[in-house]
């Protein structure tokens, strides 16, 4: 129980001031100011602050299942102790990836900006070589034949329509 505490620290800190941070705050504050020019459509409002909340939604779920059910957290020095497959990660391999970028698409819509364009396209293509020069060579490292039948079955960023329901060892999905 401390551990997953521990945990759970370790985790929302590294939210907060870390990547997710940075990446949703900081830098965005940094090019927008965070100000809603006056003559916005209430349309473009109202998506840009609906994708911003699908999107959180997304990265804390995915960051509360780390901890819980990973019993780990999303650090890439404290890596999660078993392979999470469950919850979103049903869908998409890489679902807090897909909340950072839906709320940065958000962002750029709330605050109609060309340069959160250009950063949501810089950003993705950082996850992506990330994703596939560190993490995914890790993952299969790390957990071998689970990692190779979940990346057999899960696509790493367009969701599958229906969840994947398959078990990687016997009892990992939670």
């Amino acid at each position: 129980m401390a551990s997953q505490r521990r945990n759970a620290m370790v985790s929302i800190l590294f939210v907060v001031f870390g990547g997710p941070g940075i990446g949703l705050v900081y830098l965005p504050l940094w090019m927008t100011r965070f100000r809603v020019p006056q003559d916005e459509p209430a349309w473009q409002m109202a998506l840009g602050t609906a994708l911003i909340v699908v999107g959180l939604v997304s990265l804390l779920e995915s960051v509360v299942r780390f901890v819980h059910v990973g019993r780990g957290t999303l650090v890439p020095t404290t890596p999660t102790e078993r392979l999470v497959v469950s919850g979103l990660y049903c869908y998409v391999r890489n679902p807090m990836y897909m909340g950072v970028l839906t709320c940065v698409a958000g962002e750029t819509l709330l605050f109609a900006s060309y340069s959160m364009i250009i950063y949501a396209a810089v950003l993705w293509l950082g996850f992506h070589l990330f994703v596939y020069f560190y993490e995914e060579p890790t993952a299969k490292r790390r957990y071998g034949e689970q990692y190779a039948i979940y990346k057999r079955n899960v696509p790493r960023w367009l969701p599958r329509l229906t969840p994947w329901k398959g078990d990687v060892s016997g009892n990992l999905s939670a």
